[in-house]
């Protein structure tokens, strides 16, 4: 029987079935951290890039989530200070995706696929996300939570990007208002995009736990933006960087937790 749209939400907010392990990318010569299944060869892998002023600690769940369903996520922890660069958090986004397919993680056991590579981002780093992929060719997706602007600009990044995409925007976003940000870097997009709207999330609500950005940031963590945003992007790199057509359906309806409000070419995997 066919899975509807919900079906797979409530599937995809679930932990998935592999064991985690946590690494970490300073061993091999950049902050941060990698969180991978605990075994699997050709596995797929993405690079995010984190907030303004935040620290990789506070995306744990979503990185935990995501090897729970057997991606790969290396998370640089640089540029986190008020005057990071975007430019250089793309370029050390490249260089975790090289860490990941060139380095054996897990004692060997785990090894990534270099034709399954992506990119993620939340605020500036998911700007910082669409500067990468528009001078990397070895990226096969996209996706960013509360995407923000950024200089260089990303909406002149986006326009280089032929690679599907999935924009995730939060309504309450005053921070990085969608109609401003999200709306035109998926506006700009070259390839196959798509924005959605959380109608209550807020910039923060992305972010787990709490920090002292939060004085200076508006929004707080989010317990149902965490859920809905996790399950969208598992979807979404499980599609377009497994071919795991299982849960296209997720991708194509719009919900109305989640409701598609942008889109040129229906996420369709290849």
């Amino acid at each position: 029987m066919a899975r509807t749209a919900k079906h797979l939400l409530d599937e995809l907010t679930r932990r998935g079935p592999h064991q985690v392990l946590r690494g970490d990318l300073a061993l091999v010569g950049l902050p941060g951290v990698v969180f991978t299944p605990a075994a699997g060869l050709g596995l797929p892998a993405i690079a995010f890039g984190h907030g303004w002023l935040q620290p990789t600690s506070r995306y744990r769940g979503l990185f935990r989530h995501l090897a729970s369903w057997g991606v790969v996520v290396a998370a640089p922890g640089t540029h986190v200070g008020p005057l990071g660069s975007a430019r250089l958090l793309a370029a050390d986004l490249r260089t975790a995706l090289d860490v990941c397919v060139g380095v054996r993680l897990g004692e060997g056991a785990i090894s990534v696929d270099q034709d399954r590579l992506g990119l993620a981002g939340h605020s500036t780093g998911a700007g910082a996300a669409v500067l990468a992929a528009a001078d990397d060719s070895r990226v096969k997706a996209v996706a960013t939570l509360a995407p923000a602007q950024t200089k260089p600009f990303a909406t002149d990044a986006a326009r280089q990007c032929q690679m599907p995409s999935l924009h995730v925007v939060g309504g309450n976003d005053l921070v990085a208002p969608p109609r401003s940000h999200g709306e035109l870097i998926a506006q700009s997009w070259g390839g196959p995009t798509q924005l959605r709207v959380l109608p209550k999330a807020s910039h923060l609500g992305f972010a787990e736990g709490r920090h002292w950005s939060g004085l200076l940031v508006h929004g707080k963590a989010e317990h149902a933006t965490h859920r809905i945003s996790r399950a969208l992007l598992t979807a979404f790199f499980l599609v377009h960087l497994t071919g795991e057509k299982k849960y296209l359906p997720l991708l194509e309806e719009s919900t109305k937790t989640a409701p598609v409000t942008y889109e040129t070419v229906p996420t369709l995997a290849g």
